[in-house]
């Protein structure tokens, strides 16, 4: 599998995704758009995955390559080709394609759960992961309404649309599935995510935060190798 990766800050990556992907043969080629990094041909590539950022959907006036970016997106997506989005990925996913993404009725920062609907307990993508998911949220932003031919496969109680499928093959994760040992520690020194952390989970939240994703690591790394071998089953099929 040769995917293509769009990032939006160098620190949010594919992550444990990376060594997933190593160890079948596959490679990925990540376009850092924050940095003026320029969109490539498709050509060649059998997946997109579009990772997290500070940013918001909205902010094209203070981020112009996303108008760039969502135009990329909802012609990839429009082919029918498979497509994987985590977090700002996930919400750019349902601007792209006609949704509406807006502020949150309340932030999501920790190690919480995710339980998937009945639609989401039949979809490829979560064959053989639990109903309920223990996952790490970081997001003050949410899908608030659907693109059409959109099918929600998973919501919290604060956030009703915590993962969902447009079409065949393209898949957005409001959650993470890609942490590693190094995400909680590195993302806190974004000041948008400093700030998000303190605001939901008080003074000396951080090492709280590390302590408990580092608790829960086998467990979302476990989860995170079926979700990715489910999706590469998605890919090989067509």
């Amino acid at each position: 599998m040769r995917v293509l990766v769009f990032q939006h800050i160098a620190v949010e990556h594919p992550g444990i995704f990376r060594d997933f992907l190593a160890a079948d043969g596959g490679s990925f080629d990540a376009v850092e758009l924050d940095a003026g990094e320029a969109i490539p041909s498709f050509d060649g590539y059998d997946a997109l995955w579009v990772m997290g950022g500070p940013m918001d959907v909205w902010q094209e006036r203070e981020h112009p390559w996303l108008a760039a970016e969502k135009r990329a997106i909802r012609e990839w997506v429009s082919a029918g080709r498979p497509y994987l989005g985590v977090c700002l990925g996930h919400q750019l996913l349902a601007d792209a394609m006609g949704g509406r993404v807006g502020p949150a009725a309340a932030p999501e920062v920790g190690i919480l759960t995710v339980a998937l609907t009945e639609a989401g307990k039949a979809d490829p993508l979560f064959h053989g992961l639990p109903e309920t998911k223990t996952c790490l949220q970081w997001h003050g932003a949410a899908v608030l309404g659907l693109p059409p031919d959109t099918t929600v496969l998973a919501r919290s109680p604060v956030c009703p649309v915590q993962a969902m499928r447009i079409g065949a093959c393209a898949y957005g994760l409001q959650y993470h599935v890609e942490a590693t040992k190094d995400t909680v520690p590195e993302w806190a020194c974004v000041p948008e995510y400093e700030t998000a952390l303190e605001a939901v989970q008080g003074p000396g939240a951080l090492d709280r935060f590390r302590a408990e994703a580092d608790r829960h690591l086998a467990g979302l790394n476990a989860a995170a190798r079926i979700l990715y071998g489910n999706f590469g089953r998605i890919v090989a099929a067509g």
